[in-house]
C-alpha cells in the first residue's frame, strides 16, 4: 500500500475514533437555548392568558410578550460532541451543569421549585399591578409551610392567618420569627390565628373576619445557634377586590412577573399601553413593584426578536449582559420598577424611541 494512502487511511481511522469517543464521552455541562414567547394580552392553547372578572376591562392591542429559556434536563448526559456544537452554535449557551442544578438537584425538585416560584410571581404581579393603578389590596400574614416533624406540625396548618404571637400584633411575615426567637427552646409560644378554611370561606363570601383561635406550641431548638423555633415559614396572602386569573401551561420560575403585571395594567387601563407595538420583556417582580434580575437574558432577547419584538424591557441588573449581545432590530429598555416600565411603554406607544432609558454594556 502506498505511503500516502496508508497515511490518509490512518488519519481517517483516527478521526473516526475521535468522533466516536466524543459521542460516548460525557461531560458535566447543560445547554440553554431560546424558548417560546407568549403574549400576555393574548391566548395560549386557546384560552386567554389573563382573565379579569368583576371589574371593567378595556381593549388592548400590540404585544406584551413574556419570554422563556429552554434548558436540558437534570438527568441529561451531554456528550463532548454536543458540548462543542453548543459552544459553536450562535443561539445556544453551554454552561456547567451545576449552574442549573446546584447541589445535585433532581428534575422533580427543580420542577416543583419552578412551579412554586411561578405561582408566587403571579400573586406578586397582581399585587404590583393593582398598587400601580391605586386599587386597594388587602394583605394578611399566613402560615406558608409547616416543617415536617417540627413542634408546629398538626397544630398550625398552611393557610392559617396569623394575627398575633404572644399577644403582639403580626403585621409582616418577618414579625413571626422575631417574636418566636424572644423565647428559649422549650418555652410555650401562643399564636392567635384564624384557621385556613374559615379565613378562605370568609374572604370568598366577602364576610367579616371570623373568630380567632389560640394555639400554644412549645418551641423547639434550631440546629446551629440553638435559637427557639416552632417550625413554620410565614408568608403573605392577598385578598383582591375582583378576580384575576393567569393561565399559562408548561412554564415555571418567577421571571414572567413583570410582563404579567403589565398585562393586567393594560387590560384595566382605558389608554392602550403599547400603542400596537410589539414589546417583549422579562423580570421578577415583588409586591412593591420592584423588578429583579433573571437568568438566560441573552437567550430571551434572541427568542423575543425571532418572535418579532422590537422592544425588550430589561431588568436593570441584566442590562450589561444583555447589551453585550443585542439581536439586530431589538431595542433594550432598562427598567427597575413597574412604574419605569409603564412610563417606558408610554414613550414606546408614541414612538419616542430617543427618550427611552437604554441598556449599556
Amino acid at each position: 500500500m502506498p505511503r500516502r494512502t496508508a497515511t490518509m487511511l490512518a488519519s481517517t481511522l483516527v478521526l473516526f475514533a475521535l468522533l466516536c469517543a466524543g459521542v460516548f464521552i460525557k461531560v458535566p455541562y447543560s445547554e440553554m437555548s431560546p424558548g417560546p414567547t407568549v403574549n400576555t394580552l393574548g391566548d395560549s392553547h386557546g384560552a386567554p392568558v389573563l382573565s379579569i372578572a368583576g371589574r371593567k376591562t378595556y381593549p388592548t392591542s400590540g404585544h406584551l410578550n413574556m419570554t422563556t429559556v429552554r434548558v436540558t434536563g437534570a438527568d441529561y448526559d451531554m456528550s463532548l460532541v454536543e458540548a462543542v456544537y453548543g459552544w459553536l452554535a450562535g443561539d445556544n449557551i453551554v454552561v456547567p451543569h451545576e449552574n442549573l442544578y446546584p447541589n445535585g438537584k433532581t428534575e422533580a425538585e427543580s420542577t416543583q421549585e419552578n412551579a412554586e416560584e411561578f405561582s408566587q410571581s403571579q400573586q406578586s404581579a397582581k399585587v404590583a399591578a393593582l398598587k400601580q393603578l391605586g386599587i386597594p389590596v388587602t394583605a394578611r400574614v399566613i402560615v406558608s409551610t409547616v416543617v415536617k416533624g417540627s413542634p408546629a406540625e398538626g397544630r398550625l396548618h398552611a393557610g392559617d392567618v396569623i394575627k398575633s404571637v404572644d399577644g403582639a400584633a403580626v403585621n409582616a411575615p418577618e414579625d413571626v420569627a422575631k417574636l418566636v426567637t424572644l423565647h428559649k427552646p422549650g418555652e410555650p409560644v401562643e399564636f392567635t390565628i384564624v384557621p385556613a378554611k374559615e379565613a378562605t370561606e370568609a374572604a370568598k363570601a366577602g364576610a367579616a373576619a371570623p373568630a380567632t383561635s389560640k394555639v400554644t406550641i412549645n418551641a423547639g431548638k434550631a440546629e446551629g445557634d440553638g435559637h427557639a423555633i416552632v417550625g413554620i415559614r410565614a408568608g403573605t396572602d392577598h385578598t383582591f377586590p375582583f378576580t384575576i386569573d393567569i393561565k399559562l401551561a408548561d412554564v415555571g420560575g418567577p421571571s414572567a412577573g413583570l410582563m404579567f403585571a403589565l398585562g393586567i395594567v393594560d387590560k384595566l387601563t382605558p389608554e392602550d399601553l403599547t400603542g400596537g407595538k410589539f414589546v417583549a420583556g422579562t423580570g421578577t417582580i415583588d409586591d412593591t413593584g420592584k423588578v429583579g434580575p433573571i437568568g438566560g437574558i441573552q437567550m430571551k432577547t434572541i427568542g423575543a426578536r425571532k418572535a418579532g419584538a422590537e422592544y425588550f424591557l430589561t431588568p436593570a441588573e441584566n442590562c450589561a449582559s444583555a447589551a453585550s449581545h443585542v439581536p439586530d432590530g431589538l431595542t433594550l429598555v432598562k427598567v427597575s420598577t413597574i412604574d419605569d416600565a409603564t412610563k417606558a411603554l408610554e414613550k414606546i406607544s408614541k414612538g419616542d424611541k430617543a427618550g427611552l432609558p437604554s441598556c449599556t454594556g
